[in-house]
């Protein structure tokens, strides 16, 4: 391998994941974005610190300024940290084929809603990640479009999380649906939006595929 294309290899950004997100009636809606190491493993990024989750959703909203062909089949959602919300990092131009997904670490202080509110203004669709009815996610709520919910959460919880996401109209989203089962109980249930392996794993793209 010559230098040259060492140093290409070395200075690629990390392979971006995408797993699918249907409707009720079995039709590909969107796609979540997910950042993965280089060698295209899953790394955890929700336990990381705060400042490296920021560089991991830059290099994710990075693929898609590159205009990546995955783009176009639906909407994308993309995990947003707290300085995305308020503008201390810089976000592509809103449009009809994005959503922040607002990761369930971010707080509900003055900051962060005022930040919300103004990406709304803006023309941003927003999405509550990971809604177990914490109070700061409860707070979000009247800005979202979308309210994403962990399966595991509802045997915790039962119908009455997904009552309190209803709250303000946005579409449900049921995450982690792991088997038919799931698929059959989150329909039961009323879920607009449907994600999870039983209906398609998270797939890393090879730098072909972007």
């Amino acid at each position: 391998m010559s230098s040259s294309t060492s140093r290409h290899r070395l200075s690629a950004p990390p392979p971006v994941a995408r797993q699918p997100i249907w409707t009720r009636d079995g039709e590909l809606f969107a796609h979540e974005l997910l950042y993965r190491a280089h060698d295209g493993s899953a790394v955890g990024v929700d336990l990381w610190h705060e400042d490296r989750q920021d560089r991991a959703t830059a290099s994710v909203l990075r693929a898609l300024a590159d205009g990546a062909p995955y783009l176009r089949e639906g909407r994308a959602f993309v995990n947003v940290t707290r300085a995305f919300v308020v503008h201390d990092l810089p976000l592509p131009e809103p449009g009809d084929d994005l959503v922040l997904e607002v990761v369930e670490s971010v707080p509900a202080d003055a900051g962060v809603l005022s930040g919300l509110r103004a990406l709304r203004t803006q023309g941003y669709q927003l999405a509550v990640d990971d809604f177990a009815a914490e109070a700061h996610q409860v707070a979000m709520l009247p800005y979202a479009d979308f309210v994403k919910i962990d399966c595991r959460e509802l045997v915790r919880h039962g119908s009455a999380l997904i009552d309190m996401a209803r709250q303000h109209d946005a579409l449900l989203v049921a995450e982690r649906v792991s088997d038919a089962r799931l698929v059959e109980t989150c329909l039961d249930l009323g879920f607009d939006l449907l994600q999870g392996d039983a209906l398609g794993p998270a797939t890393t793209l090879e730098p072909a595929d972007r």
